[in-house]
């Protein structure tokens, strides 16, 4: 089981069929949709501002979701894939974004609907990433426009398989 931790009387809270592989960490503040997944070694920390995330959303292996004391909640929508070993930190990301393995968004950037962060992308503090966009680089800048991508299903699909097999050895 995952490590689930309360802190300062909030407890983090999430929708039906998630999965949270057992090294994963949700702490505090953090408010999660249905069929959600947080992989292995993954953090979710909402200790001194709250984290939202939508429906569908999976954060892969090694990232870690953090806030801002005070000034810098975390949002993130549905369909959303966050790649491996990826930093969000006090931002917010729209609905169906993908943010490639080993990026960092910074605190206040924007990430838009369907857009793209390549991996190894460094998102600036208050940077606006428009819809349909794959912007990457350090620091990240506008490439080309983004096809749609259906990336977040396939994780629904994974988390179930992995919910089966723990109901299986229960």
């Amino acid at each position: 089981m995952a490590l689930i931790k309360a802190y300062k009387g909030l407890t983090p809270r999430w929708g039906r069929d998630c999965y949270f592989s057992e090294n994963a960490t949700l702490v505090g503040d953090v408010t999660l949709g249905d069929e959600c997944s947080v992989w292995f070694n993954a953090v979710v920390r909402g200790d001194v501002a709250p984290i939202t995330i939508g429906d569908r959303t999976n954060i892969q292996d090694g990232s870690c979701v953090h806030v801002t004391h005070e000034t810098g909640p975390t949002h993130i929508g549905s369909d959303v894939t966050i790649g491996h070993n990826v930093t969000v930190h006090a931002c917010t990301i729209r609905d169906r974004a993908l943010i490639g393995m080993g990026a960092t968004l910074l605190d206040h950037c924007e990430v838009g609907e369907e857009a793209i962060v390549a991996a190894g992308a460094l998102v600036l503090q208050g940077t606006k990433i428009p819809p349909r966009e794959i912007w990457g680089g350090v620091p990240a800048r506008y490439i080309k426009p983004a096809e749609p991508t259906d990336n977040a299903a396939h994780y629904v699909i994974y988390a179930h398989e992995y919910l089966k097999e723990e109901q299986k050895t229960q």
